[in-house]
């Protein structure tokens, strides 16, 4: 070969890279992923893990960028961005998907689980399976993974030791109607209002109280503008990983088991940083400088079952039973 047809070919060779550059950029796949958690999270970090790993499991065909702390919206519009197209998927709470599908929001119906263990059991079982299926069917969205995301208390600036105490109590919930349940059957007054504006709620005194786990507490500072943390244990609460219906149907048959079973063990390793979590804060708290008080949950209990039924609710009674019944 001479050396004007070598220049010549080494001249074709590079012209043509930046095609084949382009060529391999389009082949990838890039996908929004959004939650309303905090960054220091594991509902978080493990999705950064999970992003990470499919994408090493895929040869790097889909790239996820995960967007924290309500960055693409409250829970509300990111569980409508699945369908609008603006977030591929999300991490969200089932009283969220019951706006579509109410009968999956049961599990948000006060001590319908016994503790943890119960809702995981929940997790592997059929009636889960009926249930994401119904959703599924109604919207198109896939659940892929149930993340344990901790037992809802109550925190307030007030003492709280039995139900009756709470009556009047201005308590924030998430806009569902099973966490009205509850604080209504109790005689407070809940006042539905976004995540992300729940500090400042507490701090500036448009509500006197709120519930969720004890890590949200921690995670979003909740400790710093109440006194009182009343271990009521009235939910013991779930996030589901949801992929979009039109993601879902782009992915292989290789890429969705890639996929489920990425997201199935981050959600198992942000349950077991969770539940550890959840062992060590009652005793942070009271470092602070918290009152945490223990109350007899079947007090509240009754009070529920007497005010508000499964039925009442929206909920199918042998979805309820189904989950009463599992061990």
């Amino acid at each position: 070969m001479t050396s004007t047809r070598r220049a010549a070919l080494s001249l074709a060779v590079l012209m043509a890279l930046p095609f084949t550059v382009l060529s391999a950029a389009q082949a990838q796949t890039k996908l929004k992923w959004a939650h309303v958690y905090e960054t220091s999270e594991p509902f978080h970090t493990q999705s950064v893990w999970a992003a990470q790993e499919i994408a090493k499991r895929t040869s790097g065909r889909y790239q996820i960028d995960v967007f924290p702390a309500s960055q693409l919206g409250k829970e509300a519009d990111i569980n409508q961005g699945l369908t609008l197209g603006t977030v591929d998927m999300i991490i969200s709470g089932s009283s969220f998907a019951a706006r579509s599908y109410p009968p999956i929001g049961v599990t948000y119906y006060p001590y319908i689980f016994r503790d943890p263990q119960h809702l995981l059991a929940y997790a592997k079982s059929d009636v889960f399976k009926t249930l994401a299926k119904g959703y599924e069917e109604k919207t198109g969205n896939h659940i892929v993974a149930l993340t344990y995301y901790g037992m809802r208390h109550t925190t307030s600036n007030k003492p709280i030791q039995t139900c009756a105490d709470m009556k009047g109590l201005k308590i924030r919930v998430p806009d569902a109607p099973a966490y009205l349940a509850m604080p209504k059957a109790c005689g407070a007054n809940p006042t539905p209002i976004a995540f992300a504006e729940v500090y400042l709620a507490l701090q500036n005194g448009t509500v006197d109280a709120q519930e969720n786990p004890l890590t949200t507490i921690e995670a979003k500072k909740f400790f710093e503008v109440q006194k009182q943390i009343v271990l009521t244990g009235h939910i013991i609460d779930s996030l589901n990983t949801i992929i979009s219906k039109s993601l879902w149907a782009k992915l292989s048959p290789e890429d969705r088991q890639i996929f489920t079973e990425v997201t199935q063990e981050a959600a198992a390793r942000s349950t077991t940083e969770i539940q550890a979590k959840e062992k060590e804060l009652v005793e942070f708290f009271r470092q602070k400088g918290l009152t945490v008080t223990e109350v007899d949950k079947a007090v509240f209990k009754d009070a529920v079952m007497k005010a508000v039924t499964p039925e009442s609710a929206g909920y199918r009674k042998s979805d309820w039973e189904a989950i009463q019944a599992l061990q």
